[in-house]
């Protein structure tokens, strides 16, 4: 059973929930494909990689920032946590997951999870912006902050 985290502070993830109305707005970033080289060294082949939006670059930093400042979230065992609520770190799992049943310990292990996919799986991350899943639970976030709901 997963230990829950004690919530006090009563904007503790406005860190992280102040990109809810920025995220509802779209434009995360966009594939980029160098298709002018070919294969020599001096114009070699390049592989697509995602420029994310400088909304998103701020979100990640915000979001390392908010994980740095709360050890208590777990978020370097976040494959853990999603075990322990019946969650895979897989796309399919990870955006079909019902935000409204879990607590925030998961969100953060969903959100972190989602951008260490991105590292082994480039456009992970963005193809979950763009699907709403990491806006449902930014939105689940801020239903979680105490006072708020």
């Amino acid at each position: 059973m997963p230990r829950p985290v004690r919530i006090s502070d009563t904007d503790m993830f406005e860190e992280l929930t102040k990109y809810v109305p920025v995220f509802r707005e779209g434009g995360f970033g966009k594939f980029v494909s160098n298709r002018s080289g070919d294969g020599t060294p001096e114009r070699p082949f390049s592989f697509p990689y995602v420029a994310y939006s400088s909304s998103v670059t701020d979100y990640l930093h915000d979001l390392y920032a908010f994980c740095d400042s709360h050890p208590e979230f777990e978020h370097t065992a976040y494959q853990r946590t999603l075990e322990e609520n019946g969650l895979e770190w897989g796309m399919d799992s990870m955006s079909g997951a019902d935000a409204g049943r879990l607590d925030a310990k998961c969100v953060i292990a969903l959100l972190i999870g989602a951008v260490r996919a991105d590292r082994f799986s480039e456009g992970t991350l963005l193809e979950l912006l763009e699907d709403g899943s990491v806006l449902r639970w930014l939105e689940r976030l801020k239903e979680l902050e105490p006072g708020e709901g």
